[in-house]
């Protein structure tokens, strides 16, 4: 099978990232790449080997597959041209500035049968990934995702630009409905939200309570999860987790792992059993961009559907006008 043809539609810091993976990724071909910015497009495609195009509609006759990596409130009108256009779609988080604009995205890949997957790139953390083949069921997460000041992100609140990281993971580890949010945030040194709270509380009664600070003198990327027999905690900096189980005491043979003896109360010794993973050194933007390039060549669904990107983003809506029910 021939390399899938691909370009990058904005080639800023991100889109530069993409455009440096897709050039060095098995089983695709950077293509070419496009931003308004002329001059950014022809540094960024000599730098990788791509051809910078001078408008997308020259650009769209000759590939199959794009990243859009331009501002959030651009992703619906680049990925509406692309999508209705019949090319395989891969937007960054959020998936668009409205719901009613993610909808469109969604309606359009279906109608064009064009995969469509949203970079929730924290799905691909090895913090994450080392849940895999363990059977979560939370009843109580909390996590902290705390940054340092950065221009870059202040055209859209805390709540789009770090929280929605969480809000993602959390929808994909509890799969219930919400059915309560509660919210408050305020900004401090833009003139969007920096810092934001909120607890969501879901049909099956698990609550989550999340923060997200870009005003923090420390970096911070930690979520932990409670359920019944279980205390998992995942370190998205140092893309590693550490997984706490109760158990009996496991027999000859039985799994690994440093245990600890403690009385449960009930008149029997049962052990906690600590587990770490060990630490994924796979780049996440490297695997993510990879699932798009097999989702795109039917070697599996995308990971991270539209619906997916478009619920992620009901929910962070739904934390921002609580927020700003709070401030009124």
């Amino acid at each position: 099978m021939d390399p899938l043809r691909t370009a990058v539609i904005g080639v800023g810091r991100l889109g530069e990232a993409h455009a440096r993976v897709l050039a060095d990724l098995s089983g695709a071909h950077l293509t070419g790449v496009y931003d308004i910015r002329g001059e950014r497009a022809e540094q960024v495609g000599r730098r990788y080997g791509a051809k910078a195009y001078g408008s997308l509609a020259e650009l769209v006759e000759d590939v199959t597959a794009v990243t859009v990596v331009v501002p959030t409130t651009a992703h619906c009108e680049v990925a509406s041209y692309t999508l209705s256009r019949g090319l395989h779609t891969f937007v960054e988080k959020p998936i668009a500035a409205t719901v009613e604009e993610a909808e469109r995205l969604v309606e359009l890949s279906e109608v064009h049968r064009s995969v469509l997957q949203v970079g929730h790139i924290e799905r691909f953390n090895g913090a994450f990934r080392a849940l895999e083949g363990t059977a979560v069921s939370p009843g109580f997460i909390e996590s902290h995702r705390l940054a340092s000041f950065d221009p870059r992100g202040t055209d859209v609140s805390v709540v789009h630009d770090l929280m929605i990281h969480d809000i993602d993971l959390i929808r994909c580890l509890v799969r219930s409905d919400l059915d309560r949010v509660d919210a408050t945030g305020v900004a401090v040194i833009s003139d969007q939200v920096d810092i934001a709270n909120a607890r969501m509380q879901f049909a099956d009664g698990c609550v989550a309570n999340v923060t997200a600070s870009r005003i923090s003198l420390k970096q911070m990327r930690k979520m932990r999860v409670f359920q019944r027999d279980h205390y998992i905690s995942m370190d998205f900096l140092a893309g590693e987790s550490e997984i706490y189980r109760l158990v009996d005491e496991p027999g000859p043979g039985g799994t690994r792992g440093l245990k600890i003896p403690v009385n449960t109360g009930d008149g029997r010794t049962r052990h906690i059993l600590r587990q770490k993973t060990a630490k994924d050194r796979t780049e996440p933007l490297k695997a993510e961009l990879a699932s798009f390039v097999g989702a795109v060549r039917g070697e599996h669904p995308p990971p991270v559907t539209g619906r997916d990107g478009l619920e992620a983003l009901r929910i962070s809506l739904a934390v921002i006008d609580q927020i700003d029910r709070s401030r009124q």
